[in-house]
C-alpha cells in the first residue's frame, strides 16, 4: 500500500526533523524554544489529519511550553494538567483518545517540574504515549518522529551523564 503524501503527512515529516533537533539540545531553554515551534507546527499537522483531540492537545503543549519558558511554578503545571485532564475528558470519543492527553500531561509535568536528566526521563514516557496515538491516527511522520525522539532523548541522557561524570566535584 502506497501511503497518501498529502500536505498533513508533510508536516508530519517537519515535526520529525523539529523532534530530533528539539531532544538533541542539552541546555533545556533551548530545549524548551524548540519545542513550542515543533508544538505549533504539530497543531496543524493534526489539524489536517482531522484528530481534534490530537490538535487541542498540541495546541495546549504550546501554550504549556511556552509558559514553562518563563516559569517552573507549579502552580502553572497543575492549571496546564487540569486543562489537559479536563479538555481529554471533553474531547474524547473513546479511551484511546486519551493517550495524547495522557502524554501531555506527562510532558507538563517535565517542563515545570523537572530538570536535566529526569525531565528527559519523563519525556520518554510521554513520547511513549505519543507514539500509541500516532499509530492510532495513522500519522507516518508523528510515529517516526516518536520512535526517533525517544532514541535521541535516550542518547541526550546518556551524553548528559558522561558530561556530570566528566565534571570534578568542584563543578557541581
Amino acid at each position: 500500500m502506497v501511503a497518501d503524501l498529502s500536505l498533513a503527512q508533510l508536516l508530519g515529516f517537519v515535526s520529525l526533523g523539529l523532534g530530533i533537533s528539539t531532544f538533541y539540545q542539552k541546555d533545556d531553554r533551548r530545549l524548551k524554544v524548540i519545542m513550542l515551534i515543533f508544538n505549533l507546527n504539530h497543531l496543524l499537522h493534526y489539524v489536517l489529519l482531522g484528530s481534534m483531540v490530537s490538535a487541542c492537545t498540541a495546541g495546549l503543549s504550546a501554550a504549556r511550553t511556552a509558559t514553562s519558558i518563563y516559569t517552573s511554578s507549579k502552580y502553572a503545571a497543575a492549571i496546564f494538567i487540569s486543562l489537559g485532564f479536563v479538555a481529554g475528558i471533553y474531547l474524547a470519543d473513546h479511551w484511546w483518545d486519551m493517550w495524547p492527553i495522557l502524554g501531555t500531561m506527562i510532558g507538563t509535568y517535565a517542563m515545570f517540574m523537572l530538570q536535566g536528566i529526569a525531565m528527559r526521563i519523563a519525556f520518554l514516557a510521554g513520547a511513549a504515549c505519543w507514539l500509541t496515538n500516532n499509530i492510532l491516527v495513522g500519522s507516518i511522520g508523528g510515529t517516526l518522529l516518536e520512535m526517533t525522539v525517544m532514541s535521541m532523548n535516550t542518547f541526550t541522557i546518556f551524553r548528559l551523564l558522561r558530561d556530570k561524570k566528566v565534571c570534578t566535584p568542584e563543578q557541581v
